[in-house]
């Protein structure tokens, strides 16, 4: 099967948004042009399993211009958008993914996009490594390496690569320079207040905002609900973060201190149970819950579920839960990446960075996959370099460079 899909006559609007984001991705634009005249990735097969919406959309056609034969699915249930999956499949390119896939349908499109049987594998979460390890093993030997995207996706992979089951090498995507500190900073922290104002229609300002996790996405988030006028509280389990929230000037405390305190609560933390029964007992009526991380398990929704007497849809993506005492919680996006459940995702001149990224380290096993081992490894410094450099250039931005008497003198360890 070449795809399913939910309506191929919805490819005009996919097209429309695709060409959008086109306009600002300029690092995306100069690759797809290159690797049309170079066709690097000719009669090499990629499977890719990230967010399908525009900015997905146009990678994956950067990778076809380049003479990849792709196939692809969403990497959550909520956050594929049935008009772009149209658009590429009226370019030629194989989808396998729907908006609201049931969980089964969602395990039934990952383990399609496999079956072609890649070389190259790109990820944004693990699932398509997982099932390549359990469901499709006899596809592995044609598989020269992939590429993950989250952070989520490269602790599973750490996870593996520690037990010793990981089968292929994987280039830490999100580790990049170029990636985490931008995307995971300045992309979260946006489109994490975009999903949630667009949903809720509310004001921040003057609000209690409850941030869980100050890694670098958590910090975007916390920077942006600052700006937004909210005091904002962090949780944290890192003493260093702590710390460092601190002196950002945050109030830092425990998850059971801030419950009662908190108007919205986001959690950017990759755990299980950030947001509990416990937890829920305490909050005010109509606090507002979403989530950041990759997973919907950060905030447990069968706690909700079991103290609730009461649950109904308010708005489209605000599902509101009603305890005995009265209080109404209301969960944003099913407890899903609000950013993407409820909004477009990051914003287009991000992404086009985090998917440079992706595209270079393609390229780079597909290059280097005769020394490459099974574990996970750092993106190259010149790949980080590379796109930086781009990225500049693209915004009129130069910078200084060294001498040759400065390179000697950064270089001696005599003064």
């Amino acid at each position: 099967m070449d795809y399913q899909i939910r309506d191929i006559t919805l490819a005009e609007s996919g097209r429309k948004k695709i060409e959008w984001v086109k306009q600002y991705m300029p690092i995306l634009s100069e690759l797809e042009e290159e690797f049309s005249k170079t066709k690097p990735f000719e009669g090499v097969k990629i499977s890719l399993s990230v967010h399908l919406e525009a900015k997905t959309a146009y990678l994956s056609k950067v990778l076809a211009a380049g003479g990849a034969q792709m196939s692809v699915t969403g990497s959550n249930p909520l956050s594929t958008q049935d008009d772009v999956a149209a658009a590429l499949v009226a370019d030629g390119i194989q989808v396998f993914a729907w908006h609201g896939s049931t969980e089964e349908e969602y395990a039934r499109h990952i383990e399609m996009t496999l079956e072609h049987g890649p070389n190259i594998i790109i990820d944004d979460g693990g699932d398509l490594v997982s099932a390549l390890h359990t469901k499709k093993q006899d596809l592995i030997p044609n598989v020269w390496g992939g590429c993950e995207e989250t952070t989520t996706g490269i602790l599973r992979l750490k996870a593996m690569e520690r037990d010793g089951v990981l089968k292929i090498p994987m280039m830490a995507v999100n580790d990049a320079m170029c990636k985490h500190l931008f995307d995971n900073r300045y992309g979260t922290g946006q489109s994490v207040w975009d999903g949630i104002n667009r949903t809720t229609n509310l004001i921040v300002a003057g609000k209690t905002v409850v941030v869980a996790g100050y890694g670098w996405c958590g910090k975007g988030v916390a920077l942006r609900a600052l700006g937004l006028g909210a005091k904002v509280i962090i949780t944290e389990i890192d003493p260093v973060k702590a710390i460092e929230a601190v002196m950002d000037g945050f109030t830092v405390m425990t998850m059971d201190e801030a419950a009662p305190l908190g108007d919205i609560f986001i959690t950017v933390t990759g755990c299980i149970k950030v947001i509990h029964e416990e937890h829920f007992k305490k909050m005010k009526d109509g606090a507002i819950l979403c989530n950041a991380g990759h997973f919907n398990v950060e905030i447990s929704i069968p706690d909700l579920e079991k103290l609730s007497v009461t649950a109904r849809e308010y708005r489209k993506n605000i599902m509101g839960y009603t305890m005995e005492d009265g209080r109404t919680l209301y969960l944003l996006g099913e407890g899903r990446l609000v950013n993407l459940a409820c909004g477009d995702g990051h914003p287009a001149e991000i992404m086009d960075m985090s998917f440079a990224v992706q595209a270079m380290s393609a390229l780079y096993i597909k290059e280097n996959r005769d020394r490459l081992m099974p574990k996970v490894f750092d993106i190259p410094e010149e790949i980080d370099r590379n796109i930086a450099l781009r990225k500049l250039k693209s915004i009129g931005v130069e910078i200084d460079k060294l001498t040759d008497e400065q390179e000697r003198y950064l270089g001696s360890w005599q003064v």
